[in-house]
C-alpha cells in the first residue's frame, strides 16, 4: 500500500528533513509540496542535496489538490496552521510539525504564543505527537500535533521519573544546548555565521521559552499536581542536535533503572549504561534519541543527560513516526537511518 503525502512549507529545514527521510520510505509518496515564497521552483533549486530525487515542483498551497492526499505534513510557521487544518478535507490526516495544537488550553495557548487561537474546537481533538506516549491515541488520530524539539528532549528524560515518583519536582533544573537549526532557515541577522560560529548565547531565559507550556501541560498532568520546572536554552554554534543536561534530586541509580525499563522495548530510545553520558554527534541525522544518567558528588543528586537530532526526532522524524501509526504502517518504516558520523 502506498500513501499520497503533501508536505506544506517544503522550503524549511524540517520540510526538506521530511523529503530526506520519505525519499526512501517504502509506503509514503511526496504527491505534493508547498512554498508560497518559492512557488514555482524545483526543490533541487532550493535545496541542492535533494537533486536525485524526482519530486514535484514547489506550489502555493491553494494550488493542491487535496482530495488525493492521504496525510498532510505541515512544518509551517506558528498560526498558519490553524485555519488551513479546519479547511482541510475531513478524510485527510494531518501532523502539523508547528506549535498550533500542541497546547489544549486555548488559554494557555494565546498566554505562550500571543494571540487567540482561530480553531479552538481542533486544537481540543488534537493528539500530542510525543509517539513514545501517546501511541494508543496516535493510531486513531486524525490530527497530531508535534511537540517542540526542546520539550520532546527533556521530556525523554524525565516523564518515566515524574511518573515514578523518583524525583524532587520541586527541585528540576534543565540546561539545554540547541544547534542553530532550531532557530529555523529565514535569515536572522543574529543567525549570520560571522556572530554565531564563535559564540554561545542562552535565549528566552527566566521562565519565557514557549516550550515551558508544553512543560507545564504535560508533566503536572503526569504528577497530578502542579510542576514548574527551570528551564535555559542556548545557541551552539552547530548545525544539528539537541543536548540537555537535567540536575535532579533523587537516587542516581534508581533513575538510571526506571529509565531503563521504560524504554526497554523502544525501537528510538537508548538508555546507556550508568555513569556514561552521551553527546550530539552520537545521533545525528538519525531518529534516535539517547540518555546518559550520573551520580552527582553531592549525595542524593543526580544528572541525567538526553540528546536527540533537533529536525530529526525532535520535529520530522517524529511526524513521520507519528503518520507510520496513523496510517496503519510499522512505527520505524523509514526511520531506521544509522547516525552520521562525524
Amino acid at each position: 500500500m502506498t500513501y499520497n503525502i503533501a508536505i506544506l512549507g517544503a522550503s524549511g529545514y524540517t520540510g526538506a528533513e521530511l523529503v530526506r527521510l520519505i525519499a526512501t520510505h517504502p509506503h509514503l509518496r511526496i504527491a505534493a509540496l508547498s512554498a508560497d515564497r518559492k512557488a514555482g521552483q524545483q526543490m533541487a533549486d532550493v535545496f541542492a542535496h535533494l537533486r536525485h530525487l524526482d519530486l514535484p515542483a514547489l506550489v502555493k498551497m491553494e494550488d493542491i489538490d487535496f482530495s488525493g492526499i492521504d496525510l498532510v505534513f505541515a512544518a509551517l510557521p506558528h498560526r498558519l496552521s490553524q485555519a488551513l487544518v479546519r479547511d482541510l478535507p475531513q478524510a485527510v490526516k494531518v501532523v502539523d510539525l508547528g506549535a498550533d495544537f500542541r497546547l489544549r488550553d486555548p488559554a494557555d495557548y494565546e498566554k505562550w504564543y500571543g494571540a487567540p487561537h482561530v480553531a479552538p474546537e481542533l486544537q481540543k481533538t488534537a493528539v500530542y505527537g510525543l509517539t513514545e506516549f501517546y501511541r494508543d491515541e496516535i493510531k486513531s488520530a486524525r490530527l497530531v500535533a508535534g511537540t517542540g524539539c526542546n520539550a520532546a528532549t527533556v521530556q525523554f528524560a524525565l516523564r518515566p521519573l515524574i511518573a515514578g515518583g523518583l524525583i524532587d519536582l520541586d527541585d528540576i533544573i534543565c540546561d539545554l544546548k540547541n544547534g542553530i537549526s532550531g532557530a529555523g532557515r529565514s535569515l536572522k541577522e543574529n543567525m549570520l555565521f560571522t556572530e554565531r560560529s564563535t559564540d554561545v548565547l542562552g535565549y528566552s531565559q527566566g521562565g519565557k521559552h514557549r516550550h515551558l507550556g508544553e512543560f507545564d501541560q504535560e508533566f503536572s498532568a503526569l504528577a497530578g499536581r502542579k510542576v514548574e520546572i527551570q528551564f535555559t536554552p542556548h545557541l551552539v554554534p552547530i548545525s544539528r542536535g539537541i543536548l540537555a543536561s537535567c540536575y535532579l534530586r533523587g537516587d542516581a541509580q534508581a533513575i538510571h533503572a526506571a529509565l531503563s525499563v521504560a524504554y526497554a522495548d523502544e525501537p528510538f530510545i537508548h538508555v546507556l549504561p550508568f555513569g556514561q553520558c552521551p553527546g550530539t554527534g552520537h545521533v545525528m541525522g538519525s531518529n534516535f534519541c539517547h540518555i546518559g544518567v550520573t551520580s552527582d558528588r553531592i549525595s542524593g543528586r543526580a544528572l541525567v543527560v538526553a540528546t536527540l537530532d533537533n529536525l530529526c526526532k525532535g520535529s520530522s522524524g517524529q511526524a513521520v513516526q507519528n503518520a507510520n501509526l496513523m496510517l496503519g504502517l510499522n512505527e520505524t518504516d523509514g526511520l531506521m537511518l544509522v547516525p552520521v558520523f562525524p
